[in-house]
């Protein structure tokens, strides 16, 4: 765990293009923040006009000793204290409507991101990161887009309205007041840098924690089998430490900031009321112009202190946004160009009446390929299959074995040369065309939560009861399944932790022959289960792989004699090519490798046959 892989940093200084970023990928909600911004002017015109009603009703009614105009003056303020009322309930019913609706919007495109994104980008990026990106960042990203910047909308309303108020009463004490604004966009700068950067350490050490959370949850067995429970227990302690020292320091920069803001309305306020007292007291100002300035002074401050607070909150929430943006905005390194998708669609809206049939036929013309900052794994590499044959790809790891088939599968593209399909570059094609032709098994086969039935069917949801349990026939799994408690419909567990190795093999074979696909990929599909599930397994292969374009790596060389082409994969070069029975008539590094395993085999099972006498 010491060796995890560290959150990305984000250096930028404090953005408000970040925001309407944010709304770009959030339309829909711009009109409503727009009329959620009027709404706040509204109440901020309203909290102006109250204290010009102050002035008047003490100079006037007060002073003068009158009831002149009375009714008229309250039913004037009567209808002002009924549209604050509207005006309230207005902005908080649209604010939590953009919250809530800015949240689904980030996830929902968020997830869609993530289709997208090839294999490259899952190789440098932790699961937690993403989880964090799509939980809590994106929570705190639409607080702050729905709330915050009514906040924000509503202070700087109200301090423009609100001094020009002042100053049409009277100018000199409008700019003697004001006279303490100038430190205080100091302190603010210099108190908002780093209330930034202390919070953008918090964003990046809760990634770190949520991956560390999914590291334990998902490597629970392998850390009680190497009894790693204290040392993980200290590890995640100092990560959760480190968490707790860098929230503190971002609570005591605020704990300070806003006490000095404070601390400044304050002294307006004195100088205010000081100034106005002895020109009431001198008769230049009426009693009323006095309370005027003495509550704008008062109230002034307040929308200071919230648009202090707002950037504050809004700079907590930029390392978070940052963050959800970073994701948004990542480029596949894997796409269609535009003239592709104009033809055949993308991935989520397909063009099928365009896609050629996949008849199978593949061929590496010189191709070169490179992992990102990696060395290289293939360089002019030349292979040509044909359709409906079968390649098997044996070497030492490392050996650019699961590259070739990655490459086939598009997962990555080739740095040089080109990979055709029945003849045609594959780029020239849609990824989604390819990828819905593909049957791939792997070594470790991924259910999800949910039944047998739902799993076989995952490849194919439009399949009926009957295709499913055909596919499942068809590959030997219906034999299990029907020992089942509840057959079909028995739940598989997260992750298939109901069942074996064997038997989740089974059902991926089932689930990628039910999508009737014209390529096939096995990778290390038998090297996790014992001998007689093996043997099921190599039954089940050879009716998947009938007729269709398939490449097995395989590390039990016994499951791929049938093969009709062995490719030996050294270096990222093929060193041998033949069939079994050629390859060890040549008694090459095939030979050596089969042989040696061989030997090793038999070897563990008289060992297994002695240990049994014992």
């Amino acid at each position: 765990m010491s060796g995890r892989i560290q959150e990305q940093d984000y250096t930028q200084k404090f953005s408000l293009s970040l925001w309407r970023r944010i709304l770009n990928h959030a339309p829909q909600y711009k009109k409503q923040l727009m009329v959620l911004v009027v709404w706040m002017a509204v109440s901020a015109l309203i909290d102006v006009a109250f204290p010009m009603m102050t002035r008047y009703a003490i100079d006037h009614y007060i002073a003068e000793e009158t009831t002149e105009g009375l009714p008229w003056f309250i039913l004037m303020y009567a209808l002002l204290t009924l549209l604050q009322v509207v005006s309230i309930y207005r902005f908080l019913y649209l604010g939590g409507k953009i919250e809530t609706g800015v949240c689904y919007e980030m996830r929902c495109q968020g997830f869609r991101k993530l289709q997208e994104l090839p294999f490259s980008y899952y190789d440098k990026m932790p699961v937690g990161f993403l989880m964090s990106r799509l939980t809590s960042d994106s929570v705190r990203l639409s607080e702050t887009v729905g709330w915050s910047l009514l906040d924000l909308s509503w202070g700087v309303v109200y301090l423009v309205l609100s001094v020009a108020a002042m100053l049409s009463v009277d100018v000199k004490l409008t700019l003697l007041t004001l006279l303490v604004v100038p430190p205080l966009g100091v302190v603010s700068w210099y108190f908002q840098q780093r209330i930034l950067k202390a919070h953008r350490g918090v964003r990046k050490i809760n990634s770190e924690i949520t991956g560390a959370f999914n590291e334990g949850i998902m490597g629970a067995k392998t850390t009680k089998t190497l009894v790693r429970e204290e040392a993980n227990l200290e590890e995640f302690t100092a990560l959760t430490g480190k968490m707790r020292n860098t929230s503190v320091k971002a609570a005591s920069l605020s704990a300070v900031y806003m006490p000095i803001v404070l601390s400044l309305g304050s002294i307006a306020t004195a100088v205010a009321l000081w100034q106005t007292g002895n020109m009431a007291l001198a008769g230049t100002i009426q009693l009323g112009t006095m309370m005027l300035f003495v509550n704008y002074t008062v109230q002034f401050f307040e929308p200071i202190r919230s648009i202090a607070g707002t950037l504050s909150e809004m700079q907590s929430a930029q390392a978070a946004a940052e963050r959800v943006v970073s994701l948004l905005e990542t480029e596949p390194g894997i796409k269609d160009t535009p003239e592709v998708i104009e033809k055949f669609g993308d991935s989520f809206r397909p063009k099928k009446e365009n896609w050629p049939e996949i008849k199978g036929e593949i061929e590496f013309v010189h191709v070169d390929f490179k992992y990102q900052d990696g060395e290289q794994v293939l360089s002019d590499f030349n292979l040509h299959v044909n359709a409906g044959e079968t390649i098997a790809l044996v070497g030492p790891t490392g050996a650019g074995k699961s590259t070739v088939v990655n490459l086939v599968c598009r997962f990555y593209e080739p740095t040089g040369g080109q990979i055709l399909i029945d003849g045609t570059d594959y780029r020239e094609r849609s990824q989604l065309w390819l990828q819905s032709n593909l049957g791939y098994v792997l070594q470790e086969p991924h259910l999800f939560s949910g039944t047998v039935m739902d799993n076989i069917r995952y490849s194919r949801l439009d399949a009926t009861d009957e295709e499913v349990m055909e596919a499942a026939r068809l590959v030997s799994a219906d034999t299990f399944i029907q020992k089942l408690e509840k057959g079909y419909q028995t739940e598989v567990g997260e992750g298939g932790s109901r069942l074996s190795t064997g038997e989740k093999q089974l059902i991926s074979f089932a689930r990628a022959l039910l999508a009737s696909p014209a390529i096939f990929v096995l990778d290390e599909a038998t090297s996790s289960v014992d001998t007689k599930t093996e043997q099921v397994i190599q039954s089940a292969i050879e009716k998947v792989l009938s007729g269709r374009t398939s490449f097995i790596i395989a590390h039990r060389l016994s499951t791929i004699r049938s093969a009709d082409r062995i490719l030996v994969i050294d270096g990222g070069k093929i060193r041998e090519s033949g069939t079994h029975r050629e390859l060890m008539d040549r008694k090459g590094a095939y030979w050596r490798l089969y042989t040696t395993q061989f030997r090793e085999e038999k070897e563990q099972e008289l060992l297994g046959k002695e240990s049994k006498n014992d």
